[in-house]
């Protein structure tokens, strides 16, 4: 069994506050419930995971069943991660999801944790082609990629060794930070790169190995069929098809 980390820290001070209300992101509500609760749902319906800690504000306690832990978040993204792994205290590889993916199902968290096979490398990293999120979610509008293997998006589900957390934080926050801005992520893998990358020259394979180089760990990334895990609500359109949709 894999434990389970989830990040719900994040305030909601960004484009969604025009939408909700809500003091948090993870905490806004989609068919009357809050988002964070239906990836709760999914990971406790799963059958390769095991205990969950929810890394976020303490109101969160209040919409989870019994069992899952709450620990504080942090000011940042990877800060909240470090805290969640920390309160964790696990040393196999630990799944990380992001809060606000309401539409994360049982079957597409099995079908990561079986593609991840061994779970020899330090993190694994989903990523979903175009066609696929287009075809179960016509219309959404989505961050892609263009690589010479096709059109793709970053997905919410990451296996994680914990033990790397220390060692690779600044640049992990660096990365964050530029995650939905792929150029600029470009430019910090280098400038050879981003002109092979503007070419249609760069394959997933080669994105794979350039990051992981430059962060100094071993990882792989992991091509889901399940486009469920690659929307998640970050601005008013998307809650606006998730309500629509999860009633």
């Amino acid at each position: 069994m894999v434990a389970c980390l989830v990040l719900a820290g994040s305030p909601n001070t960004g484009p969604l506050a025009a939408a909700s209300d809500a003091p948090y992101e993870a905490l806004i509500p989609v068919g009357g419930r809050p988002m964070v609760a239906y990836v709760v749902d999914a990971l406790l319906a799963a059958a390769g995971t095991g205990s969950i800690v929810v890394a976020g504000p303490p109101e969160v306690a209040a919409v989870l069943p019994p069992g899952v832990e709450v620990t504080p978040g942090g000011e940042t993204l990877i800060e909240t991660l470090g805290r969640g792994l920390k309160a964790l205290a696990c040393e196999e590889r630990v799944l990380v999801v992001t809060g606000d993916v309401p539409f994360l199902t049982a079957a597409a968290v099995d079908d990561f944790l079986a593609a991840c096979g061994d779970r020899a490398a330090d993190i694994y990293y989903t990523v979903v082609r175009r066609e696929d999120v287009e075809r179960r979610f016509p219309g959404m509008k989505r961050t892609y990629v263009r690589l010479r293997d096709g059109h793709f998006t970053g997905g919410n589900l990451v296996l994680i060794n914990p033990a790397i957390y220390g060692r690779v934080r600044q640049k992990a926050e660096e990365m964050a930070r530029l995650r939905k801005r792929p150029l600029r992520l470009g430019l910090l893998l280098g400038p050879f790169f981003i002109l092979r990358y503007l070419a249609g020259a760069v394959s997933l394979a080669d994105a794979e190995r350039k990051v992981t180089s430059l962060v100094g760990i071993t990882g792989r990334v992991v091509v889901s069929r399940l486009p469920e895990v690659a929307v998640d609500v970050d601005k008013p359109s998307d809650l606006e098809m998730a309500r629509a949709m999860l009633v």
